[in-house]
């Protein structure tokens, strides 16, 4: 099949997703973040429990991004251990899940800092992230906007959800917001902070489902032979719970995240291939311009598409890349394999049956 004449169809399969980085409610591309939806009914009722905070809380445990793949982790666990958690999401009715197991749904943009510094009020820890970037001047305002919220507020101790490579100040796309919020963190005097630079989520290969469906290929930007950590969210998520709970940590501190192993995009393929009983699959890699044209087909404005091409170039020659080497404590327990079969598989056949 020819690229160039397989663009048009590939607008309406492929979508390049980033959790920070995702991770989403349900899934993301994220190297790292994830996704805080708009407001729906119900959000008046819970609200009303934004004015019901108290001062001072025992143990007060406050989560942002709570219905995502790793905050929703964090907040189950904690509440399994007995501890008082708040939820924070600006959709109430994928909160009242929490709510219902003894949860404070607290909803709040993360823009808005003097709801933010409520959120956080009388809280021992919390668990912080970025939504996925819609922009880097919007990365900015809610880096801000948590920073002066977590400084306001006299919150001691934080585990905030980076990405591998934040280390770097520029030049990496979505990356590049998430290291300035590292050091607007770190600038906070009395603050706890342990940054979790978390591995390519292999939650983002979900956003292949359509394209390999339909084009029977999976595409992608990035050079198919290029090895890069690849870490599944419930294992971030795991982490970040138990480093939470334990409050082991103190200054300003960084964890790499690196997955089980290492994987190029055309292994990742081989194993897919397998797990979903189709032998023939092939990992293709499309040339910036075209994955920009789709972008941009798909609805971003084509300065929001570039800060996604410019991740992409970033991973593609070595500028995003972890510091740290692997090791027994930065090694995560779920194989790309077994994420295969509980999550890609059943995903692809669910909306194949679906189709």
């Amino acid at each position: 099949m020819s690229l160039g004449k397989s663009v048009e169809r590939a607008s309406d399969f492929f979508c390049i997703a980033i959790v920070l980085r995702i991770s989403t409610y349900d899934w993301e591309p994220e190297l790292q973040t994830e996704r805080m939806n708009s407001k729906e009914k119900g959000e008046t009722n819970v609200n009303s429990l934004n004015d019901k905070v108290a001062v001072s809380t025992d143990e007060m445990y406050v989560i942002l991004g709570a219905s995502g793949n790793t905050g929703s982790i964090v907040a189950d666990f904690l509440l399994s251990k007995g501890k008082k958690v708040r939820v924070v999401g600006r959709d109430a009715a994928r909160l009242e899940r929490f709510v219902r197991k003894g949860a404070d749904a607290f909803t709040a943009t993360l823009s808005d800092a003097a709801a933010l510094t409520k959120a956080f009020s009388g809280a021992r820890a919390a668990y912080l992230l970025l939504p996925p970037i819609t922009s880097r001047e919007d990365q900015e305002r809610e880096s801000d906007a948590i920073a002066k919220a977590v400084t306001e507020s006299g919150l001691r101790y934080a585990v905030y959800l980076s990405s591998y490579g934040a280390q770097v100040p520029e030049g990496t796309g979505p990356v590049t917001g998430l290291h300035s919020s590292e050091q607007k963190l770190n600038g906070i005097g009395g603050l706890n902070v342990l940054h979790l630079r978390a591995a390519y989520f292999m939650e983002n290969n979900l956003a292949a489902i359509g394209m390999i469906q339909g084009m029977g290929i999976f595409g992608h930007a990035l050079l198919p032979d290029l090895k890069l950590p690849m870490a599944a969210t419930r294992d971030v998520g795991d982490y970040a719970a138990r480093r939470l709970l334990d409050l082991d940590f103190s200054g300003k501190e960084t964890r790499e995240l690196l997955g089980e192993r290492d994987l190029s995009m055309t292994e990742a393929t081989t194993i897919i291939a397998r797990g979903i009983g189709k032998p023939d699959l092939r990992y293709v890699q499309f040339p910036y311009d075209q994955v920009q044209q789709v972008l941009e087909q798909m609805g971003m404005t084509p300065k929001k598409a570039a800060v996604y091409i410019e991740m992409f170039k970033a991973i593609n020659t070595g500028v995003l890349v972890p510091q740290e080497p692997r090791s027994r404590e930065n090694t995560t327990p779920t194989s790309f394999e077994t994420f295969v079969q509980d999550v890609f598989a059943p995903a692809y056949h669910g909306t194949a049956a679906a189709a």
